[in-house]
């Protein structure tokens, strides 16, 4: 997938994810305000946060596009990561805050009010689900065109695009959501006992906590900050390595600033017999190739060092932590 491809396909999840929440939203708060369903208070709640969260997204991925300037020389794009992050804490803050709070309220009060038309909030609960399923299609569609075949698990955990993930888990937990609301609902009118309506607000709290913990999670290593797919590093060391003017790469290390954007810096070793403009050269070309064929990896530094050179500055660097502690 192309850089512009990923691109477009993250902005398409989230606009698709935003009108689909909102609609949702409005129409769940209404059901709501007609039934006293705390289910269904729960899942508006749900959908607003949801959609609140898209509104970051998009607005981390334009402030991301910035270019490089004196203050940020390598440019905007751990910004999406920020914003990502912050919609992990308004999950938990929100979403989960609430519906803990308003259903565990209604059970420690022994509230018995029995639920007003309770077919209305079933009924918008279906339409709910149908539109939260395509949302969901169109999340796992741009998720599988980045997998690698390493699993489901691994292939999510691998990702690098938050705003794909993340509107893909939301999802997710807004459909067990609907799900964990209506038989709420089902449940307060078979045995005629409201508080089974108020027990599912207070799971899908849980829910909310849950979904919340996975992304602080996973954004918290884009943050702080993760390495390029082994498969590129191993690609770059291979074809460097084969040059005749190389006598081995000794260190390749990659960090992903954004989706789209990788720095990369590697430690090599000439050749004794190597001219220095041979070695201009060589470095020019090189990192022309890596580019052409990785183009994520908008930079690049090469340090000319001998083998033993680089064991040497590893051995310092290893010990300074050490000798600082002493």
């Amino acid at each position: 997938m192309t850089e512009t491809h990923a691109e477009d396909g993250s902005r398409k999840t989230v606009l698709a994810a935003i009108g689909s929440n909102l609609a949702i939203a409005v129409t769940k708060f209404v059901a709501a305000f007609f039934t006293g369903s705390a289910s269904m208070l729960a899942e508006g709640i749900h959908s607003l946060v949801d959609t609140t969260n898209e509104g970051f997204l998009l607005l981390g991925l334009h402030r991301s596009k910035r270019p490089a300037d004196a203050v940020h020389p390598f440019g905007y794009g751990t910004e999406l990561y920020f914003w990502a992050f912050v919609i992990a804490i308004l999950i938990f803050a929100l979403g989960s805050g609430f519906s803990l709070y308003d259903g565990i309220g209604k059970i420690v009060s022994g509230e018995r009010e029995p639920i007003e038309k309770p077919a209305v909030a079933l009924g918008v609960l279906a339409l709910s689900f149908v539109f939260e399923s395509v949302s969901w299609r169109i999340a796992y569609g741009e998720f599988q065109k980045t997998r690698r075949g390493r699993g489901l698990l691994q292939d999510f955990r691998d990702m690098k695009d938050p705003s794909i993930f993340i509107v893909l888990c939301e999802d997710s937990a807004a459909l067990l959501g609907i799900l964990i609301a209506a038989g709420g609902i089902g449940l307060s009118l078979v045995t005629g006992n409201p508080l089974f309506d108020a027990a599912g607000s207070v799971v899908i709290g849980f829910l909310l906590a849950a979904t919340a913990w996975v992304l602080a999670v996973e954004v918290k290593g884009l943050l702080i900050g993760e390495a390029a797919s082994p498969d590129l590093v191993e690609a770059v060391r291979e074809g460097v390595g084969r040059r005749p003017e190389i006598a081995g790469v000794n260190e390749i290390r990659t960090l992903h600033r954004g989706p789209s954007d990788v720095l990369l810096t590697m430690s090599v070793d000439f050749e004794d017999d190597i001219l220095s403009q041979d070695i201009e050269a060589a470095i020019s070309e090189i990192e022309s190739r890596i580019r052409q064929r990785f183009p994520i990896v908008r930079r690049i530094y090469i340090e000319v060092q001998s083998k033993a050179g680089h064991r040497s500055a590893a051995r310092q660097l290893d010990a300074a932590p050490s000798a600082e502690s002493d």
